[in-house]
């Protein structure tokens, strides 16, 4: 459940001040650069279609974020159930300077789903970053984060990079630009638990080819505990998760002339201890034929539809991931109940 991974973010055109240049960005002058794989419209509504018809429906936890669903996950963050948001911050706040001696200096810092970019600012200063490196799927995120960026930061200098990095990263050439900066990426909030392990794999591995000799990887990764602390994370009293799950048939409606009906769905959270995920569904709460574009698609009584999977690591699992990607050494820490882990990893 994390909108920097996939937010489609807030609507509306970019400033003028943000739209594509082909150079570097100058110090206080955010630049903005589009390379890679963005998400072609045509084929997300297809991929999005074709994930209700399989005989699993699901839908791809990217569709939560409209502005209800962000403004419903900002909720979220905010309940006493939802531990991994307070715990990550707790930990950065705790042990930022041990973190920050364990990364180098006069960095580029590139932020990975970086959203509004507000986790990365309290790092800038600690490892005198010289250039921070927004990349995310949606450019007007890219646009609040650049621009909230240089109002702070006069002397660090601001790409965007516009890059759907579920896909194989292409940064070697924006990072190419500063040679000499080492790299630092960041990647909080237990992102990394949206991905399948052998897709999270993938990913690791895309960041340990573009660290260089001295690179650092700086990630979150939620730990495995108790059934009940999961499921209530994904499931809270009051029932804002219900609605932020439900809400996701709202964007289907708009985006391919559905007509789900959410009031016929229940949100369910389990625990799924083989695989080590959470999953997130939506349950028929009757048999019901749902009319989708020009075709229908028909839900059984307790037929389920997945809207996310997060998986959850131990202190353990997760070094020998980052060892199977080809890492070298990892620091860890943790809270003191050990329910939310971070690394720094080297090259």
């Amino acid at each position: 459940m994390k909108p920097q991974l996939h937010s489609v973010g807030p609507t509306g055109a970019l400033p003028p001040s943000l739209h594509p240049q082909a150079g570097p960005a100058r110090h206080g002058v955010p630049a903005w650069i589009a390379v890679g794989d963005t998400e072609d419209a045509d084929q997300r509504l297809e991929d999005l279609r074709r994930g209700l018809f399989e005989p699993q429906a699901h839908i791809s936890p990217k569709f939560f974020y409209d502005a209800q669903g962000c403004a419903l996950y900002s909720a979220i963050c905010e309940l006493a159930e939802y531990y991994p948001t307070r715990t990550e911050a707790a930990i950065f706040e705790r042990h930022r300077d041990a973190i920050a001696r364990r990364l180098p200096r006069e960095v580029q810092w590139i932020d990975l789903g970086c959203g509004d970019g507000a986790k990365s600012w309290p790092w800038l200063k600690p490892v005198a970053a010289r250039r921070w490196v927004g990349v995310d799927i949606s450019p007007q995120w890219l646009s609040l984060s650049l621009q909230g960026g240089a109002q702070r930061f006069s002397d660090v200098e601001f790409v965007g990079v516009a890059t759907d990095f579920t896909r194989p990263l292409q940064l070697h050439h924006v990072l190419g630009q500063r040679p000499h900066w080492p790299r630092v990426f960041f990647y909080p909030g237990s992102s990394i638990g949206n991905f399948a392990p052998s897709d999270a794999l993938e990913l690791l591995h895309s960041v340990r080819d573009h660290l260089g000799s001295d690179g650092r990887l700086l990630i979150g990764v939620d730990g495995l505990k108790d059934r009940a602390i999961l499921e209530a994370a994904y499931d809270d009293a009051i029932g804002v998760t219900a609605a932020f799950n439900r809400n996701v048939l709202r964007v289907v409606n708009r985006e391919l002339d559905a007509y789900f009906d959410p009031r016929r769905f229940t949100h369910r959270a389990v625990f799924n201890r083989e695989a080590s995920r959470i999953e997130m569904q939506l349950v028929s709460q009757q048999a019901q034929d749902v009319r989708i574009g020009d075709a229908e698609r028909r839900f059984e009584r307790d037929e389920v539809i997945v809207t996310e999977y997060s998986y959850k690591y131990t202190r353990e699992s997760f070094a020998a991931l980052l060892r199977e990607a080809g890492f070298g050494s990892a620091q860890h820490w943790s809270d003191e109940r050990g329910w939310f882990h971070v690394f720094v990893a080297s090259a």
